[in-house]
């Protein structure tokens, strides 16, 4: 089972490049810890900012630093990131052009038991729906490390949201298939397509597995890139097929699965089935027992796909 969290992983590549390349500035809003760039801070102190429990200057402090030239990462939690400083994150950040990646830590119902005032089940529709700000959920520690060495070679502002605890494995070390702003088919099918991102990638690579055993076949596709949505990689994937359905740690409303639909319904209409959370504060418990308790796991996946069919 493994351990290593996305968040140590960006922590690693940041402490990598950051060796050669002093213009790379990490930032928290009293989330070091949390985030796991502890190391970080402490191995180069003179390229860390601590803003305190602040995140509109984080997000605007981040904004300045860019428009000096530096390489910004600033990371806070999912929840106050994407509402708290929703209009700095607008205006300095994709508004202006800077080149200030975002790192949403702890998203979704990380936080679990702490409710609805710590989950962030709004910020893909939030941050999709500033126009100029790119939205990315890497499925685990792998593709995480890939997207983040492809971030440190542009200048665009960019959010990306990553879980609290360790995933499970979708690829490995030796082949995890990677192009910027091009989902990754995970699997091939000819029934069903699944269309996941962020933590719900293994879970949709596992109920794929289930209904294979069932004489279903469902591909599997990873859209990390949930903007730019990979359009013509997902209607490549959609074709011929007779469900898609999208499984997301967010609310039914403004996420994956509207833009699926969206794309779906204006080129191959077909049935699309969403299951994501629900527009209601999730029940109390820790990020397994919610995808349990919502269907978001490999059976409850593997269920709808066979009911919809």
């Amino acid at each position: 089972m493994n351990t290593i969290t996305n968040r140590q992983i960006i922590c690693e590549v940041l402490m990598e490049r950051a060796k050669a390349d002093r213009d790379i500035v990490v930032l928290c809003s009293d989330s070091r810890g949390s985030a796991s760039l502890a190391p970080f801070a402490k191995a180069f102190p003179e390229q860390f900012v601590e803003v305190g429990i602040a995140e509109q200057d984080l997000v605007g402090i981040s904004a300045g630093l860019a428009k000096m030239g530096k390489k910004v990462y600033a990371a806070s939690p999912a929840s106050f990131l994407s509402t708290r400083s929703y209009e700095q994150v607008k205006v300095d950040c994709a508004y202006s052009g800077t080149n200030v990646k975002l790192i949403g830590i702890s998203g979704g119902v990380s936080y679990g038991a702490l409710g609805m005032s710590h989950h962030s089940a709004q910020d893909i529709a939030a941050m999709a729906a500033i126009p100029g700000m790119r939205v990315y959920l890497p499925s685990d520690r792998f593709q995480t490390r890939r997207l983040f060495e492809a971030l440190l070679a542009d200048e665009k502002p960019a959010y990306i949201r990553t879980g609290r605890n360790a995933v499970e494995d979708t690829y490995s070390q030796a082949s995890c298939p990677f192009e910027m702003d091009r989902a990754t088919v995970v699997c091939e099918g000819t029934d069903a397509l699944i269309v996941a991102c962020g933590e719900m990638v293994r879970p949709a690579k596992d109920a794929a597995a289930l209904l294979k055993a069932e004489g279903i076949s469902a591909a599997v596709l990873d859209m990390y890139c949930v903007k730019p949505l990979d359009a013509e990689g997902l209607l490549s994937c959609a074709a011929g097929k007779r469900l898609v359905a999208t499984v997301e740690e967010h609310s039914p409303f403004g996420g994956l699965g509207s833009m699926v639909a969206q794309v779906i319904g204006a080129n191959d209409p077909k049935r699309v089935v969403n299951l994501s959370l629900p527009d209601a504060p999730v029940v109390t418990g820790t990020s397994k027992e919610v995808f349990d308790y919502y269907g978001l796991n490999a059976e409850g996946i593997a269920r709808a796909v066979r009911q919809k069919l």
